[in-house]
């Protein structure tokens, strides 16, 4: 499942760091988290799709990284990342 490409445009353009960039921690982090969000809500209607949760466990530990490398080299893009995606209670 990929992200429509307006979607992912909109969501590049409110987290790049600078102009053209789409590989910083930030704007990776972004994309996941809405390709994450999205494969949830194919799992309400097909409980038993287990090759997409494989899937879906594989860009959580993706996230999870990333999160764990912003966090260890700028803390408050770090928490303004996680308040802005809602990621943390």
């Amino acid at each position: 499942m990929a992200l429509h490409p307006d979607r992912k445009a909109e969501i590049i353009d409110k987290y790049q760091r600078s102009e053209g960039d789409t590989g910083s921690p930030e704007v990776q982090i972004a994309l996941l988290t809405e390709r994450i969000n999205e494969l949830q809500g194919h799992f309400a209607d097909h409980k038993k799709d287990h090759q997409s949760r494989r899937g879906l466990l594989k860009l959580v530990g993706q996230r999870r990284k990333l999160l764990r490398y912003l966090k260890k080299t700028d803390i408050e893009s770090y928490r303004e990342l996680i308040k802005d995606l809602g990621l943390r209670k």
